[in-house]
């Protein structure tokens, strides 16, 4: 059940909402569960998270366009900016603040899904394995 609640808290803190899960998995750490796994349980429910925020970028391109928010030009000029730098913008996604958004924006410039995938769960385990090496 610990697992669980762990990845719940994840994919919440990894979608848009204001939320963290550092400070239960560092408890769950302290408390002694396996390391592994809470490791696992948070990277997966983080990076499915950052999923959710793709898919709402994605769907969300025909309304920024429709409701003329955005002009197809600065949309194709970003489109390409991000298949340039993607994999290293990508990696500052699990920073507070700024890097929800960088998935939502990935979504809304069709950032290949798999390529995605990859490089967020590493940018997101990383985090999490960096929190429980400082402890």
């Amino acid at each position: 059940m610990i697992y669980f609640l762990l990845f719940f808290s994840a994919f919440l803190s990894g979608s848009l909402l204001p939320m963290g899960s550092e400070a239960l998995l560092v408890y769950d750490y302290l408390k002694g569960y396996n390391c592994a796994l809470l490791l696992l349980f948070a990277s997966f429910g983080n990076t499915l998270g950052a999923v959710f925020n793709y898919y709402l970028g994605l769907k969300g391109e025909e309304y920024l366009l429709h409701k003329k928010l955005i002009s197809s030009k600065k949309l194709y000029n970003a489109k390409e900016f991000f298949q340039k730098s993607g994999s290293f913008v990508l990696l500052l996604s699990p920073l507070p603040i700024i890097g929800d958004p960088l998935t939502f924006v990935a979504g809304i410039l069709q950032y290949p899904l798999k390529k995605f995938i990859v490089i967020v769960f590493f940018a997101k385990f990383f985090r999490y394995l960096a929190i429980i090496f400082v402890l």
